[in-house]
């Protein structure tokens, strides 16, 4: 027999062979997998399909070492590592290397998502993103990382989850040199340089940067809060924030701050808070140049200059820009304390006000200023200080015209116009503008000195006034006058002289009408009038009623 006889007649055995099987209709899928039940129209798709169970990958790329199941999904891969992306979106320009990768990128322009997910009526562009998603509704996680614990619904995302672990950060941003685990996370990242936000809500026009992002902002919208805590009640949006909440219900603080010890529930209110000590305040407002360290900070600040105040109080009709101080103004009128400090009794209708208490006790003083080296226990009190350094008065008086930096100085000086000194000493009825001088005014009845120089042993009464104190044994007068050059060591002392040099005498006595530029100048000089001699010589018991005239006579006794 010929070879053509042979192949003529091995063609007529093979088509006797397909008549005996059964007929099968075009397209049908008659060919089953004994492991997922997945069906294919011929049998060299069911075989190549098998070697996905098999687990045998004979396909590697000897770039990465990256393994496959088949030949085409090695060359595909290949692609990625030429670098070249031929295919580009008309649209946005974005490129890609596979032309059914640009395909699937259309969707997302069209808006269509046929493909809808029975249990919550999620709506996708793609089958497989739908298939993806219904195994969050399973509950099923059944990929479990080995250093944590921690579970999933996919193997992807247990691969990107144990990125983490290994520490490795190889994707950096060229614009700030931040870098992140996965490609996705620096992509991400790169927006806010960029500040587009493609991604606008319908309802309030507001705009993001990540898809993800719009969705669970319209969340907010739909009111629908599904989530609910048992512990307390309060209920949100989405899962994730219920299990960042019940964090708080558990008391565990497990992230802890090198710089100034304190903790935080969630390792992102510790990020949160290390901006604080890095000093660095990218978020400028554009009405009055104030900047802050966090975007959230901005928004709220904001509030001021718009002037809405929406949360008003039902008691006494104070009205806040935010829910957050209204609540805290509310715990006043409820005079409850439940915070107790353990240290002096003191008590405060916030948990947070009581800590920001204890760190006067604990001598930390974490928040430093660059400019002079005071330190502070609050970052808020740094802040305040700053203002010193940046000579801004932005605040003045319209009696006087006295500028001050902050809006509480400037309240505390309209005091002294009216006239009014609602804090009196019930020892000697002195009475004062503010209690915090009514409370040093109340040391000096005391007697305690507990303050001493170590120079020269003179004590007083207040840390305050030792400083002021010292500054003489210094030697230093920094503080010149401008008119005769007389020099001094504190800058009240050069206020005080200069008025000699206005000729104002302002302050008059009484009983004989002398005048004098200073009030303490007429006390002194009213003694001779009473003739009350207060200043007694310890040796010879002789009276005095100014200070000079004892400190002259004492020379005797030490000339002796």
């Amino acid at each position: 027999m010929t070879s053509t006889q042979k192949d003529q007649h091995g063609a007529r055995s093979q088509r006797s062979q397909e008549a005996d099987k059964p007929h099968r209709r075009k397209g049908e899928k008659t060919y089953s997998c004994d492991e997922c039940g997945k069906s294919f129209t011929r049998t060299g798709h069911l075989k190549r399909h098998q070697l996905i169970h098999s687990g045998v990958k004979p396909y590697s790329c000897e770039l990465c070492g990256k393994s496959f199941t088949q030949a085409g999904h090695l060359k595909t891969h290949q692609l990625i590592h030429s670098g070249v992306k031929a295919y580009s979106c008309e649209l946005c320009g974005k490129s890609y290397t596979l032309a059914r990768w640009l395909k699937r990128h259309q969707l997302f322009h069209s808006g269509v998502k046929p493909y809808t997910c029975d249990l919550c009526g999620k709506s996708f562009n793609r089958a497989e993103s739908l298939k993806t998603h219904q195994l969050i509704h399973s509950g099923v996680k059944a990929y479990t990382c080995d250093l944590c614990g921690k579970s999933f619904t996919l193997a992807q995302s247990l691969k990107t989850h144990q990125v983490i672990h290994s520490g490795v950060k190889a994707y950096s941003c060229d614009l700030c040199g931040k870098s992140f685990t996965h490609a996705q996370s620096l992509k991400t990242h790169q927006r806010i340089h960029t500040r587009v936000k493609a991604y606008n809500c319908d309802l309030c026009g507001k705009s993001f940067t990540q898809a993800g992002n719009l969705r669970t902002h319209q969340l907010i919208h739909s009111g629908v809060k599904a989530y609910r805590c048992n512990l307390c009640g309060k209920s949100f949006t989405q899962t994730g924030s219920l299990k960042k909440h019940q964090v708080i219900h558990s008391g565990v603080k497990a992230y802890s701050c090198d710089l100034c010890g304190k903790s935080f529930a969630l390792a992102q209110s510790l990020k949160t808070h290390q901006v604080i000590h890095s000093g660095v305040k990218a978020y400028s407002c554009d009405l009055c140049g104030k900047s802050f360290t966090l975007a959230q900070s901005l928004k709220t600040h904001q509030r001021i200059h718009t002037s809405v105040k929406a949360y008003n109080c039902d008691l006494c009709g104070k009205s806040f820009t935010q829910a957050g101080h209204l609540k805290t103004h509310q715990l006043i009128h409820s005079g409850v304390k439940p915070y107790t400090c353990d240290l002096c009794g003191k008590s405060f209708n916030r948990a947070e006000s009581l800590k920001t208490h204890q760190l006067i006790h604990s001598g930390v003083k974490a928040y430093t200023c660059d400019l002079c080296g005071k330190s502070f226990t609050q970052a808020g009190h740094l802040k305040t200080h700053q203002l010193i350094h940046s000579g801004v008065k932005a605040y003045s008086c319209e009696l006087c015209g006295k500028s001050y930096t902050l809006a509480r100085w400037l309240k505390r000086h309209q005091l002294f116009h009216s006239g009014v000194k609602p804090y009196s000493c019930e020892l000697c009825g002195k009475s004062f503008t503010q209690a915090g001088n009514l409370k040093k005014h109340q040391l000096i009845h005391s007697g305690v000195k507990a303050y001493t120089c170590d120079l020269c042993g003179k004590s007083f009464t207040l840390a305050q006034s030792l400083k002021k104190h010292q500054v003489i044994h210094s030697g230093v007068k920094a503080y010149s006058c401008d008119l005769c050059g007389k020099s001094f060591a504190v800058a009240q002392s050069l206020k005080t002289h200069q008025v000699i040099h206005s000729g104002v005498k302002a302050y008059s006595c009484d009983l004989c009408g002398k005048s004098f530029t200073h009030a303490q100048s007429l006390k002194t000089h009213q003694r001779i009038h009473t003739r009350v001699k207060a200043y007694n010589c310890d040796l010879c018991g002789k009276s005095f009623q100014y200070p000079h005239q004892l400190k002259k006579h004492q020379q005797i006794h030490t000339r002796k």
